[in-house]
């Protein structure tokens, strides 16, 4: 009756738990990177405190203008790489993740493989 309940556990509630813990790792790792934040302002400016209109004369506001410009192309670039690194950080945790619930149900076997590898004879240092 006790393995019963455990195995039922284990293929049951155990494994969804196992899944919802992925699941929000997932979620918090995408929470850390804020790819979402990131894409919306892609093309902002980058650490730019003064970037408004500027009056003047016009090479005064052509030098804001490129000003501006690059502080922007600097932004896209910066928030371009952290967005490629949260996603590959995103995907190979996925596949972590995925290795994990496979385990997660091979763990039980193990025991039953051990007494079959043990009855045959198999000794793994003489390959």
């Amino acid at each position: 009756m006790f393995v019963i309940g455990l195995m039922s556990w284990w293929y049951g509630r155990g494994w969804r738990n196992a899944a919802m813990r992925v699941g929000q790792r997932l979620v918090n790792l995408e929470d850390y990177f804020s790819i979402d934040l990131l894409l919306k302002t892609f093309f902002s400016p980058f650490r730019q405190i003064s970037a408004g209109r500027v009056q003047g004369p016009l090479g005064v506001q052509m030098r804001a203008f490129f000003d501006r410009l690059v502080s922007r192309v600097i932004g896209a670039m910066i928030r371009l790489f952290t967005i490629l690194i949260g996603l590959i950080a995103i995907v190979i945790y996925a596949v972590i993740g995925v290795v994990v619930l496979v385990v997660w149900a091979l763990i039980p076997l193990l025991p039953i493989a051990g007494i079959w590898l043990f009855a045959t004879g198999w000794i793994p240092w003489s390959l």
